[in-house]
């Protein structure tokens, strides 16, 4: 939580801890497997619950490549999408900064912090706020699923950002 200083500390992710805004997709979460390929595979089965169809809406599958951010790092602004999930996995060995808040009206001292670790991704649940992907330590991609409608032009049909009243310095 936001301290009166305006500082924040990222509370370590797990599943409990963000459940107000998503899920933690990682092997530890499942709730069901399923051997497949032989016997060759174990299936981690339906680790998120993704929302992506609405208002002519389809999945996509995209790779963001983000720059890493020094700490402490100075949150300015949150975005939301209030037409569907959206779901990072990081593909490389970093760990990552998760900044989120709950659906509904803004309020930064409801702004949380949390360091995911390289296996661990995170699924925003439609509505909840949150920043863009913040890398730690070296370029990171992040494998996202979203929603994107064929031929829309408009790259902000589906993206809410709002710039804070006051920057909030983040931390580990």
């Amino acid at each position: 939580m936001a301290t009166k200083n305006s500082e924040l500390r990222a509370e370590v992710l797990t599943q409990e801890a963000f459940s107000a805004f998503g899920d933690v997709i990682e092997v530890g979460n499942t709730k069901e497997t399923r051997t497949i390929n032989e016997g060759n595979t174990l299936r981690y089965h339906d680790l998120a619950r993704l929302t992506l169809s609405s208002e002519s809406g389809q999945p996509a599958i995209s790779i963001f490549r983000s720059q890493p951010q020094t700490l402490p790092f100075e949150i300015k602004l949150m975005e939301r999408h209030p037409l569907s999930s959206q779901a990072f996995f990081p593909l490389g060995t970093e760990s990552y900064l998760v900044v989120v808040a709950p659906a509904g009206e803004l309020k930064s001292d409801k702004i949380r912090a949390f360091i995911a670790s390289s296996h661990q991704g995170v699924n925003y649940h439609p509505g909840t706020w949150h920043h863009y992907s913040l890398a730690l330590n070296d370029i990171s991609d992040f494998l996202v699923v979203d929603r994107i409608v064929l031929g829309d032009t408009n790259a902000d049909a589906n993206c809410d950002e709002i710039f804070l009243d006051q920057p909030i310095a983040v931390n580990i």
